[in-house]
């Protein structure tokens, strides 16, 4: 009906026009992507043909602008522009006599006509484009800029999604909600809200703004737990409906993303749903600031929904230019209030203007040409010779990205993803009869007091530690941060699922008196709920047939949140014992299921575990017997390695001390049985520091020392590990530890319900006929006693806690044999993302560092028992080598040092020894002619061997009397030369 309307407001003519160019963008648009590589090639060719250059300034520029009047935006926008307009072509200094026309069009809040009203400014030959507000349509005219190469400068639509890439003639002049959502993100991660419900107006701008609030969010370990969307337009009735369905769950933290011209509903109708009340929190992204700067005056009756409120605003430099034009405003608009987005739009108008400015010195002309793509129609009727490309349009763009000037707004500059550099926001909360100022955000600074400019010049410093707000009055009046979420089901008492166990009752069990269930785990979550600042109503309820202990796997399973589609994701990794047993008892859906509950990886794919309160871990338990003694005990001390290697350096370090002594001593010196004899009773005799030969030569005594010294650890540490054998009772078991119990046949004991059964299946590949289920204590011991032969269990294998009690009352006739096999612990399981699991694990925290724990386990579980818990491996206790390689290395160095000194000192008396034997053999033999001109023969090895054997005392002897012979030679030669010169004289 509307569309008939317009078109008998307008001519016959014009209208047909307008329904061909509007149904030619169907037409147009999926042809783009297909048809631009072709539009490239032969734009150089059409703008030959068709270009219509002008030669001189023009007299007037076109500049389209879009946008919906009748909305907070649009009547705050158009004044605006009409100022800029007006200001642009009254300045002189720009542009220099061309008038900037503005031409006006109605986008009418819908996706259809605007674009038919952005192809209408396209006939009018337009530069640029200003608008749209919204950011549905300007996804849509983008594809008009790209093909018709005209720049679109949006003051308002603030869609993420805007790419530059995708849409490369779309350029935001205001601010990206990309950065909101991160202030936004910042604000709730200060506060310490870890999951908010986003309520948003169905459409481009609130689906991707909320969207990228949520990956952000992610990033902080925090997540939207609902996205509860509003259709455009929607009425009361249905806003209603949401918020009562919204009121339902557990966050009460709710960010609501929703048009300015509808969003005051929301508060409205929660308001009457006593959603504005203590414990809720709202927060508002840049419209409600907008809607209530529109408004002249903000009525009691307003600010009376919006009490307590958080809110984000755009964020502009105070600036002389900011308060002229807020001066000049009630001249312009004076029944409408004043918003950020007038401010954008004008200084939109001024970045075109002084773009073209910079653009004309560049000597450019404007130039037009027809769309080789709009011309083919393949035979259609529709004309679309009226739409032409803007030749300079690429060129006019990058002129527009490289401005850098001060506008009203502030510094206007462009980064590399066209986004306006430095965004900010300011943090308002509405309380009494005006917003007031909290803080500010910048992607600078983060939160902050003080105002972002003055930061600017200090380094990025965004960490937490750094933000600062102002205090905050929230709904209710409330000063403190609420905690942000309640319990579901409109705060009706917790359900909390107790195992009802028939053993170890200490841990957790059934009992007559309030609250129905007692224990150590009990104690430890009543003790870490009292440390809550808040109370939670909790009721207990016992999991169990109270005839065998249930299945722990079962009763996480009813924590899940929706149990049905947990059964048909997990049925195939349940064992087909637990799937019947999830069948025995009624689905009761728990809120947390409390008791010793082992945290295992399976487990926590569906619930969330608090922090462990006890550690636990699976041990195998056997029986044990006293070893019997052995002739051979006193072997044990050491490895066979150990005994080997002991023996050889016994025999080495006499050989060296032989060595180092026989020159020396006439007690290593003899026949060769003799010091073969000696060699080995010396070698014996250091064990016991009993060795009769004494050491005379230096390098001798210094090997002795440290050998002496090898011997005695040696003898100390033999001393004690066999004292420890002999008078430590030993005991022993046919089953080593998980290893030994894995390889062989014999069948495995385990606890009913826990997770080992299911351990030792898909983990260690056992047999499922090898394990035996057992009901309580009386059946382990008995099962152990019995042994598999008569139809008991070889070992038992169950967690660490259970073990410490069963052996207090075995006795001392059973063992752990082995270590713990697994590492984990018992925590409490609560529903995926429940934010009372976070504060529990920093109450069990608390518990532990105040000690509280340890008191409760005392009072529990204090049990004594004087066997030991494990018994002891002689082979573990006997001594390696590892623990004495130091000292034979240390020993061996000084071996080999010595003899290296007492080599060398044999060879240097060999050498003074040789000429000697050279000269006297020369003398009784005659030489050959071949060896005529050797003045000495090369070294003997058999002669070497001699001069090694030869007594130090004989070896000096011979050196004198060389020494002497020398002497006497040389003074006979002396008297010779002095005699035959007196005759020649």
């Amino acid at each position: 009906m509307g569309f008939l309307v317009m078109i008998r407001e307008v001519s016959m003519a014009k209208a047909i026009r307008v329904v061909l160019l509007c149904v030619s963008v169907l037409w147009v648009v999926p042809k783009e992507c297909a048809c631009r590589s072709n539009f490239s090639r032969n734009s150089s060719s059409s703008s030959s043909s068709s270009l219509r250059p002008l030669r001189q300034r023009p007299s007037s520029v076109n500049v389209g602008a879009l946008f919906t009047y009748d909305s907070f935006i649009g009547r705050a926008a158009k004044p605006a522009v009409k100022a800029a307009m007006d200001d642009v072509n009254a300045d002189q200094s720009v542009l220099k006599g061309i008038k900037l026309n503005i031409i006006f069009q109605d986008s009418n809040c819908s996706g259809f006509i605007g674009t038919m009203g952005a192809l209408q400014l396209m006939e009018n030959k337009v530069v640029a484009a200003i608008g749209p507000q919204s950011s549905g349509i300007a996804h849509m005219i983008s594809y008009v800029a790209n093909e018709l190469h005209v720049p679109l400068l949006s003051f308002g639509a603030t869609d993420p999604t805007l790419s530059s890439l995708q849409f490369p003639y779309f350029l935001r002049t205001t601010q990206n909600d990309y950065f909101q959502m991160h202030a936004i993100a910042d604000f709730l991660s200060y506060s310490g809200w870890r999951q908010v419900i986003a309520i948003f107006v169905d459409d481009e701008c609130g689906r991707n703004g909320i969207s990228v609030l949520g990956d952000v969010l992610a990033k902080k370990r925090s997540r939207i737990s609902y996205k509860a969307a509003i259709t455009p337009g929607a009425d009361s009735s249905s806003i209603r409906d949401l918020l009562v369905s919204v009121n339902l769950m557990e966050s009460r933290v709710f960010v609501v993303h929703v048009n300015p011209d509808s969003g005051l509903n929301v508060f409205s109708v929660a308001k009457s749903l006593g959603m504005m009340a203590s414990g809720y929190v709202w927060i508002a992204t840049d419209w409600l600031p907008t809607a209530m700067d529109s408004m002249e005056h903000v009525d009691s009756d307003t600010m009376d929904l919006l009490q307590g409120v958080v809110a984000f605003r755009h964020y502009t430099i105070e600036s002389s230019v900011k308060r002229q034009f807020m001066a000049r405003w009630k001249n312009l608009r004076p029944n409408d209030g004043f918003n950020s987005y007038a401010m954008y739009a004008y200084d939109s108008v001024w970045l075109v203007a002084r773009a073209l400015d910079v653009f004309f010195r560049e000597n450019n002309n404007i130039t037009f040409s027809n769309d080789p793509n709009l011309h083919k129609t393949n035979g259609s009727t529709i004309q679309l010779s009226a739409l032409s490309v803007f030749n300079e349009g690429e060129k006019f763009m990058k002129i527009i990205l490289g401005m850098n000037h001060t506008g009203v707004t502030g510094p206007i500059q462009f980064d590399s993803d066209r986004n306006r550099v430095n965004p900010a926001y300011e943090v308002l909360n509405l309380e009494g009869t005006a917003p007031r100022t909290v803080g500010y955000w910048s992607n600078h600074s983060g939160l902050s007091v003080v105002h972002p400019e003055t930061l600017y010049s200090r380094p990025p410093n965004t960490s937490t530690a750094n933000q600062r707000l102002k205090g905050i009055i929230y709904p209710g009046e409330v000063t403190k941060p609420p905690r942000g979420w309640v319990f579901p089901n409109n705060g009706k008492p917790l359900r909390i699922g107790v195992p009802n166990r028939v053993s170890y009752t200490d841990y957790v069990s059934k009992d007559k008196n309030p609250p129905g269930v007692r224990g150590y785990c009990i104690d430890v979550f009543e003790a870490a709920i009292e440390l809550l600042p808040y109370p939670v109503p909790r009721t207990y309820i016992l999991y169990g047939d109270g005839k065998r202990n249930p299945s722990y796997d079962n009763l996480v399973n009813e924590v899940v949140a929706d149990v049905s589609s947990y059964i048909t994701q997990s049925s195939s990794q349940l064992s087909e014992d637990a799937n019947l047993s999830f069948l025995m008892f009624p689905l009761q859906n728990f809120d947390v299921a409390v008791g010793d509950i082992t945290i295992v990886t399976n487990r926590t794919r569906y619930v969330d575990f608090t922090q462990p309160f006890i550690e636990s871990g699976l041990v195998v338990v056997a029986p044990v017997k006293e070893a019997k003694s052995s002739p051979w005990s006193f072997l044990k001390p050491f490895t066979i390695e150990m005994w080997a290697v002991t023996g050889g350096f016994f025999l080495f370090v006499g050989a060296m001390v032989w060595i180092l002594e026989h020159r020396f001593n006439q007690e290593f010196r003899g026949p060769p049985r003799r010091q073969l004899i000696t060699i080995f009773w010396f070698s014996f005799s250091t064990m016991f520091f009993s060795h009769r030969e004494n050491t005379v030569s230096s390098l001798g005594r210094f090997v002795l020392i440290i050998w002496l010294f090898v011997v005695l650890i040696i003898n100390s540490s033999y001393t004690a590990s066999l004292t420890s054998i002999l008078t430590i009772r030993q005991l022993t078991s046919r089953i080593e530890g998980i290893d030994s119990l894995v390889t062989s046949n014999e069948p495995i004991g385990v606890q009913d319900g826990t997770f080992a059964r299911n351990y030792l299946i898909n983990e260690l590949n056992i047999l499922p006929s090898r394990i035996v289920p057992l009901k309580d204590e009386e059946q382990y011991l008995s099962a152990l006693q019995r042994g598999p032969n008569a139809g008991g269990v070889a070992a038992i294998v169950d967690e660490l806690p259970y073990i410490e009690v069963l052996l207090t009352n075995s006795n001392c006739k059973f063992r752990t044999v082995g270590q713990e096999f697994t590492r984990t612990g018992w925590g409490f399981a609560f529903q995926r993302d429940s934010p009372l699991a976070v504060d529990m694990s920093t109450a069990i925290l608390q518990l532990s560092e105040e000690g509280e724990l340890e008191k409760i386990h005392r009072k529990w579980l204090n049990y004594k028992h004087e066997c030991s818990m494990q018994i002891s491996n002689s082979e573990d206790s006997q001594l390696s080598l590892k623990s004495f390689w130091g000292l034979f290395l240390i020993c061996g160095i000084t071996c080999f040092m010595a003899l290296t000194v007492f080599f060398w000192r044999v060879f240097w008396q060999y050498q003074r020894l040789l000429p000697e034997s050279a000269d006297e053999e020369r003398a009784g033999e005659v030489s050959e002619p071949s060896r005529s001109g050797r003045g000495s023969r090369a070294p003997s090895f058999k002669e070497l061997i001699k001069v090694v054997d030869k007594r130090e005392a004989e070896i000096k002897e011979i050196l004198k009397q060389k020494s002497s012979k020398k002497l006497k030679s040389t003074q006979s030669a002396a008297g010779t030369s002095q005699s035959q010169h007196g005759e020649i004289t």
